[in-house]
């Protein structure tokens, strides 16, 4: 896929921030819910961006624009305005936010994934497959067991984070070295 290098460095960053979110998560548990939702707001919201500039250059570039994209960009910024608006509202909808955001974006990776195999070989191609495979399950897992969410979200929320920012970093280094 034609990437800039602008938007490696930007994908880059926001995948270094996911780790941090990710470690801080796993680190202090006991207050993320509350304390982080507004920060979440906002990854979720550069998510959604970047999603949305994926579709629209591969959009402007192709003729067709990979649409689960554009979706998932639209869920993740509205999911993220909700937690910025609504603090309170968005740490009780996480249970439900979340595992939907998960379900989407690793659907959106997923079926992107013949454009990564192309792009950026097998070996990231299997690493995303497998990653996305599991956020996928896990998304479903929460989705169907609000008590699993409740009690388990914040562990698996910082672990999958983590997870998603070394993919990001992987894809990113590999677009600054195309």
């Amino acid at each position: 896929m034609y990437r800039s290098k602008g938007y490696s460095v930007v994908e880059l960053i926001v995948s270094i921030l996911l780790i941090i979110m990710g470690a801080v998560t796993l680190r202090r548990p006991e207050g993320t819910l509350g304390s982080i939702a507004a920060i979440y707001g906002i990854l979720a919201i550069v998510l959604g961006i970047l999603d949305i500039v994926v579709y629209a250059k591969l959009e402007r570039r192709t003729g067709f624009g990979p649409v689960s994209s554009l979706i998932t960009g639209i869920l993740s910024i509205l999911s993220g305005v909700l937690f910025l608006l609504q603090p309170v509202a968005g740490t009780v909808a996480l249970a439900w936010l979340f595992p939907i955001w998960f379900i989407s974006h690793c659907a959106s990776r997923l079926m992107n994934l013949g454009l990564t195999k192309l792009f950026n070989g097998k070996v990231y191609f299997y690493f995303s497959l497998v990653l996305n495979i599991l956020g996928l399950i896990l998304g479903i897992l929460l989705l169907f067991n609000p008590f699993l969410s409740a009690v388990m979200m914040v562990f698996l929320i910082g672990f999958y984070l983590t997870l998603l920012g070394v993919d990001g970093i992987v894809d990113a280094v590999r677009g600054l070295s195309a």
